[in-house]
């Protein structure tokens, strides 16, 4: 079963890709970089996992609260399922396909046949939109292909993964309700709370805090680090192409923010929209520092990345203390 003329939203983020591959269902058509801001998803978290080799450096909000404040924002329905059975997680999903509703996965990437270069990250999502014998397909980011398949165990123990951010085979899906939504008082509330948010972190290793704690944390690494060349060289990958530390999720605020302007002509949008447009360009400077310390092993880049994470965890505070005054 394959459900037909099934629209692929095109993405940089596998959240923001499958959560809008199911709003497209549902004729709400939005870029990513608003689906982003309406998620109220930019932070950070600076996380020492026992399953990696080294640190994770994250740029989002936790997992699965992008999609909620989606949800909540655009006054959608969304219902979300976990079960510990595989076989019940499969049949619920297959259900669900059958009756011709995508539905949205979180699963660890590791499994998926089609990655390149697998490792294991647990918050990874993509919309199915069909099944035969032996492979779902299923939309996945622009950088993993877009439409693609894996095999029908693959899935299973992609879905079924324990470990950080793992969830139990959940599954989830939008429905529109009978109460409409404005938008530019959808954008004002995103970015009032969003703001908010960042400016109150609970622990200091998230949000602008954990930005500044990351400045001297990168020096430890280096110097403690097993594979200098491996782990800065993926760590860089993932900050500016596959959304974790910085860049991309940067680049996904500004062009929200720019977005905004255009519909609301806020002059405190404008002006956060000139800063994160300075402050993506340095994230992007800090991940070019890490692929030269993966080359040349020489701690002076990473010294320049610790000055620069300074500059930012600055920047970006003083960016969302404008906005949380919208």
């Amino acid at each position: 079963m394959v459900i037909e003329n099934v629209k692929s939203f095109e993405g940089q983020h596998c959240e923001t890709t499958a959560t809008g591959t199911l709003l497209y269902q549902l004729n709400i058509e939005f870029s990513e970089p608003m689906l982003f801001g309406l998620g109220q998803g930019l932070s950070f978290i600076f996380w020492n996992m026992k399953t990696m080799d080294f640190p994770f450096i994250g740029g989002r909000v936790k997992p699965d609260v992008l999609t909620e404040n989606i949800a909540k924002n655009l006054n959608c329905k969304l219902i979300v399922n976990e079960t510990s059975s595989k076989q019940k997680a499969w049949d619920n999903v297959k259900e669900l396909i059958d009756k011709g509703q995508i539905t949205g996965l979180k699963l660890d990437s590791y499994y998926l046949e089609y990655f390149s270069e697998p490792i294991h990250f647990a918050g990874h999502y993509v919309a199915i939109y069909g099944y035969d014998d032996k492979y779902a397909f299923l939309v996945d980011t622009k950088p993993n292909g877009c439409k693609v398949k894996t095999s029908l165990k693959s899935l299973s123990l992609a879905r079924s993964e324990k470990g950080p951010m793992s969830s139990k085979n959940l599954y989830y899906t939008l429905q529109k309700t009978d109460k409409n939504f404005d938008l530019n008082t959808a954008i004002i509330a995103a970015i009032r709370n969003n703001a908010n948010e960042y400016l109150n972190p609970p622990i200091s290793n998230i949000s602008y805090k954990g930005i500044f704690k990351t400045s001297s944390e990168i020096i430890k690494w280096f110097k403690q680090s097993k594979n200098i060349k491996n782990e800065f060289k993926t760590s860089a990958m993932l900050m500016e192409k596959a959304g974790t530390g910085g860049a991309l999720f940067r680049n996904l605020y500004r062009d929200f923010l720019k977005e905004s302007y255009e519909l609301i002509k806020l002059d405190k949008i404008k002006s956060a929209h000139q800063a994160f447009v300075e402050i993506a360009g340095l994230w992007t400077s800090v991940s070019g520092l890490f692929t030269k310390v993966s080359q040349t092993k020489n701690i002076q880049y990473i010294q320049q990345a610790s000055d620069i994470l300074k500059t930012i965890s600055a920047k970006e505070k003083s960016a969302m203390e404008i906005l949380v005054q919208i």
